[in-house]
């Protein structure tokens, strides 16, 4: 059994307000927040863990799997992707060892619900994942409340 990493990133705009754009991060919707701009719900929680599953398998990336070319997944949700993901991942001979994801931007406040976004990402996840958020100091486009960013590293195992 050979291990294998992979990193992911992902970044998406807050949409307008008026808008109506549900904030979905983790799996979890978040009520209070304005939702992100992009082809599917934009949950750059699940995308970046996405591209690190990916990555490490050496099966491309979110945007080769699911992106814009592919109508299917419009509007599809991080879960679903995620999911779908780790089917790709498991098919092509690797199992997920574990997962560590990190939010960047001023909100929301992750504190008050990491164990509940902590717990569903293990549950779609099937491993361990630590999830985990930190803000920018008011530098970049994070910084600046335009949008959120994610980073996420997955180890696989598997030949």
């Amino acid at each position: 059994m050979i291990p294998r990493i992979g990193t992911g990133v992902d970044v998406h705009a807050f949409a307008a307000p008026e808008s109506g754009r549900e904030m979905w991060l983790a799996g979890l919707l978040w009520p209070e927040e304005v939702g992100l701009e992009g082809h599917s719900d934009a949950d750059v929680v699940c995308h970046a863990i996405c591209d690190a599953l990916l990555s490490a398998a050496k099966l491309g990336d979110l945007g080769s799997n699911f992106g814009t070319s592919r109508p299917e997944w419009a509007g599809a949700s991080g879960e679903a992707l995620l999911v779908e993901t780790i089917k790709r991942v498991q098919a092509a001979g690797f199992q997920i060892g574990n997962v560590s994801v990190q939010l960047i931007g001023n909100r929301p406040k992750v504190g008050p619900r990491r164990e509940e976004a902590t717990a569903n990402l293990e549950r779609i996840v099937g491993a361990p994942v630590s999830f985990s958020a930190t803000t920018t100091d008011g530098l970049g486009f994070t910084g600046k409340n335009e949008g959120l960013a994610a980073i996420a590293n997955a180890l696989l195992i598997g030949s």
